[in-house]
């Protein structure tokens, strides 16, 4: 069940993507996460963030960084289907 809901939400998160392959800066990121700039430069120099360098700047992709979102909360979404008799897509989604 847990592999056929993130299959799901994968495609979903993809469709959702005005254009997947636009690189997000620091600023994009920090502004979707609501975290300041120096907080998410660190977040973009860990080893399990998917971002790369563009000269000397740090970038991610948006389909890096909605999968990254999406591997991050799926403990949430499971914790959601636990107490909840139907799966509720919406309530894992990545905003």
């Amino acid at each position: 069940m847990k592999e056929e809901l993130k299959q799901e939400l994968i495609k979903e998160s993809i469709n959702k993507l005005d254009n997947p392959w636009k690189n997000l800066t620091v600023k994009d990121v920090s502004k979707d996460l609501k975290m300041g700039e120096n907080l998410t430069n660190q977040l973009l120099k860990r080893a399990d963030f998917p971002s790369i360098n563009i000269g000397k700047t740090k970038t991610i992709t948006a389909i890096a960084y909605a999968l990254w979102k999406l591997e991050k909360r799926m403990p949430e979404c499971k914790e959601f289907n636990n107490h909840s008799k139907s799966i509720s897509i919406s309530n894992c989604w990545i905003r």
